[in-house]
């Protein structure tokens, strides 16, 4: 119990004492990460980065829309489901029953 009561101490003691050393690291961090972020070149990466990932959810999107999955996704029946329905009633009741 007492090196129970010893490791409790320590780990206040090390919380409190790295929150005071830690804060002032944290602040010299969190300026450098701003100061990288605001350079030019970082920003224009950045919209790189981001034209690219649009561009790329726009094809993936145009794809999968024409992909049963996409159908079902987007809510319009496939032409085979379509046909199936259709061209029995047995396929009608069983449909239904979905």
């Amino acid at each position: 119990m007492r090196g129970k009561l010893w490791f409790i101490g320590g780990l206040a003691a090390g919380f409190v004492l790295g929150a005071r050393a830690g804060r002032e690291k944290y602040e010299e961090l969190v300026k450098g990460a701003r100061k990288a972020w605001d350079h030019p070149t970082v920003q224009e990466a950045a919209g790189v980065a981001q034209a690219q990932a649009n561009r790329l959810y726009t094809e993936g999107k145009e794809r999968l829309s024409h992909t049963k999955v996409g159908e079902k996704i987007a809510g319009t029946p496939s032409d085979k489901a379509v046909a199936a329905s259709t061209s029995s009633p047995s396929s009608s009741a069983n449909n239904a029953n979905l």
